[in-house]
């Protein structure tokens, strides 16, 4: 048999490894591995809880998302409704002030008539007055005449108004 380098090489990584083992460096180097095994399967256990505790929050904050667009759109709908009773109420209020103003002005104008008609009466009443006094006058003269228009006049005066 013939030895060569590659046999001595194998040999001595034979004795290393048996020395390696008999020193228990199999078992620090597992150890090492187990341990570096359990720190990455805790990381990716917190990893898992945290994702799970990050959707929680992203669907929490979706809901509120939501919530908030559906309070908005009430709080506008909302807005809406003032908005139209507020132009409703403030047209009801015109029309009845625009009543009150006509009816007001209606008042006025049947005042002025009634007061037109008292003046006009109340002219006529003067002038057939006078006129009932001038054909009296001519008609009776003396004590017995001023009596008759005295009482004619008096008579024509509570007649007409």
């Amino acid at each position: 048999m013939h030895l060569d380098a590659t046999f001595f090489a194998l040999v001595a990584l034979i004795i290393f490894l048996g020395i390696v083992a008999y020193a228990g460096g199999f078992k620090t180097m597992t150890s090492g591995l187990d341990t570096r095994a359990e720190r990455i399967r805790n990381d990716l256990e917190q990893a898992a809880k945290l994702r799970k505790e990050a959707e929680a929050l992203l669907a929490e904050y979706k809901q509120k998302r939501i919530d908030a667009e559906k309070e908005a759109a009430s709080i506008i709908a909302a807005a809406k409704a003032d908005a139209e009773e507020y132009a409703a109420e403030t047209r009801r209020k015109l029309s009845e002030s625009l009543d009150r103003r006509t009816a007001q002005a209606e008042q006025k104008i049947a005042q002025a008539e009634a007061a037109a008609i008292k003046d006009v009466r109340n002219a006529a009443t003067e002038l057939a007055i006078a006129a009932a006094q001038n054909m009296v006058a001519q008609v009776a003269k003396g004590a017995t005449g001023d009596q008759l228009i005295a009482s004619s006049i008096q008579a024509v005066k509570n007649r007409l108004n």
